[in-house]
């Protein structure tokens, strides 16, 4: 099962962000396939990353909860609020308009 998990940075923890990103960096690749989509938002300028985003396989809630929970960003205090909520994945020839439309 895919889940989506949000979680955003604590103000002002830019430099707290900035020397855990390549542990952050290391342990999402170790997750390997189960890691369908990662990346950051970014302000309004695209400057400064404010969250981090995963699209995360695991076997249900609790297994995607304690996944995250092992993140050096997590373990580092960055994050200010958690969102884990199941995810279904629409493939983009799914969304095209129907022939006729």
């Amino acid at each position: 099962m895919l889940f989506f998990i949000y979680r955003v940075d604590k103000p002002g923890s830019r430099d707290l962000r900035e020397s855990t990103r390549p542990a952050h960096l290391d342990y999402a690749r170790g997750l390997g396939g189960r890691l369908r989509l990662a990346g950051p938002t970014l302000d309004e300028d695209g400057g400064r990353m404010t969250a981090s985003v995963f699209i995360l396989e695991a076997a249900d809630r609790a297994e995607a909860e304690a996944l995250t929970a092992e993140d050096p960003y997590e373990k580092a205090g960055l994050f200010e609020t958690k969102i884990v909520r199941p995810f279904m994945e629409v493939p983009p020839w799914d969304l095209k308009p129907a022939p006729g439309n």
